[in-house]
């Protein structure tokens, strides 16, 4: 890329995950933050989608297409829009239409940076407190760190591997778009596969509840979409 050209923000995004990602070393708190303020000046129309009025063209796609831009508030199912991975990290985008539900999930071994870029959103979270792993599945008890609504524009939120809400879930209450920066990335090979569960509170321990996996929904329709935004220059995916 001409040095001599202004980045954009997904570029930005792009090489500071590089820089961060690609240590040996867990991140830094510091370099958290840096990350979060890079994420946190993120629009929609930055990741090619537009965010700000419902079309009735399609259900997936509206004529902002034409211009450059995927209408999010005009998905009818969950969608996800891959912008990048690599083995040290991925960036995408979910769009959710008013009423969508994302089961409760865990995020193995991960760091994860989010940004609700339009819209509200319900979110629970949990992180273990004691966890049991057999051939039968995960399952133990953990505690709840996360309930409550969030609505755009607010900061990015982070979890750890062990803390921050590790284990959450997402229901829409408004078609909303939430931008993840994963590292590393769900890997089913290297050990890193996305577990569902199933939470069953705890009554004379509020703000616990028994965990227990479970097989993926059926109910969960995830489509994808063509990213739309900005071209990133991955240097030969050096990181």
């Amino acid at each position: 890329m001409d040095s001599t050209m202004e980045r954009t923000k997904i570029q930005v995004l792009y090489d500071a995950c590089c820089d961060v990602f690609s240590q040996k070393k867990h991140p830094s708190l510091q370099q958290i933050q840096g990350l979060k303020n890079i994420l946190d000046v993120f629009e929609a129309v930055d990741v090619g989608i537009d965010g700000l009025s419902l079309h009735d063209e399609s259900p997936n796609l509206c004529s902002k297409e034409i211009k450059g831009l995927i209408c999010g508030q005009a998905v009818s199912n969950i969608t996800y829009i891959h912008i990048h991975e690599c083995d040290n990290f991925s960036i995408g985008v979910f769009c959710f239409p008013a009423g969508g539900v994302f089961p409760l999930h865990d995020h193995p071994g991960m760091t994860v940076l989010s940004k609700l870029l339009y819209g509200s959103i319900y979110v629970k979270a949990y992180d273990w407190v004691q966890v049991n792993k057999s051939i039968c599945g995960i399952n133990g008890v953990a505690g709840k760190v996360i309930d409550g609504v969030f609505s755009a524009p607010c900061e990015p939120s982070v979890l750890f591997p062990r803390s921050g809400g590790n284990i959450h879930s997402f229901t829409a209450l408004t078609p909303c778009a939430i931008m993840d920066v994963l590292s590393p990335p769900y890997s089913e090979e290297l050990g890193r596969p996305s577990t569902y569960f199933s939470d069953f509170p705890i009554p004379r321990l509020p703000g616990y509840a028994v965990l227990e996996e479970k097989d993926l929904p059926e109910e969960l329709v995830v489509i994808g979409a063509p990213y739309l935004g900005p071209p990133v220059d991955i240097g030969g995916d050096h990181c």
